[in-house]
C-alpha cells in the first residue's frame, strides 16, 4: 500500500490543492508535497490533520478495495456521532484534554459518563 499515493489521490478526487490542505490543517504545503511524493512519512497526528483537511475518515487512507466503504451505520440508523461535524470536534477536544489527565481520573470520568448514560436510558423509557 502506498499511503503517499493514496493521500494525493484523495486530495485530487476532492479537487483540492496542496495549498487548500495547508489552509485547512496548518501543515506547510511543502511538507504535504513531501508526504505525497514519499519523501516524508507523516506522524499519526499529521495524518489525522491531513484526513481532517480532506474530510475523510483515516481508514480510507489505508483501504485497498475498489469502492471505499462509508462510515459505519448503527442498528438505530445513525452514524457514529464522533465521525463528523460538532461531534467530531467535541471528541477531538476531549481526546486532547484526556491525554493530559492521570489514569485514575480517566477511569473516574468514564464511570461518571457510564452512570449518566445509564440514568438517561432509565428516564427515557
Amino acid at each position: 500500500m502506498d499511503i503517499a499515493e493514496r493521500l494525493r489521490q484523495l486530495r485530487e478526487t476532492k479537487k483540492l490543492s496542496q495549498g487548500d490542505i495547508q489552509r485547512r490543517t496548518g501543515l506547510y504545503r511543502s511538507y504535504i508535497s513531501r508526504v505525497e511524493h514519499g519523501h516524508a512519512v507523516p506522524t499519526i497526528e499529521s495524518l489525522e490533520k491531513i484526513c481532517q483537511g480532506l474530510q475523510v475518515p483515516m481508514y480510507q487512507v489505508f483501504y485497498e478495495g475498489e469502492n471505499l466503504p462509508e462510515a459505519p451505520i448503527f442498528s438505530d440508523g445513525k452514524s457514529d456521532w464522533a465521525s463528523r461535524g460538532k461531534g467530531h470536534r467535541f471528541f477531538m477536544k476531549l481526546r486532547r484534554v484526556l491525554s493530559h489527565t492521570a489514569e485514575p481520573d480517566r477511569h473516574l470520568l468514564l464511570h461518571l459518563a457510564a452512570h449518566l448514560a445509564s440514568a438517561k436510558r432509565k428516564t427515557s423509557r
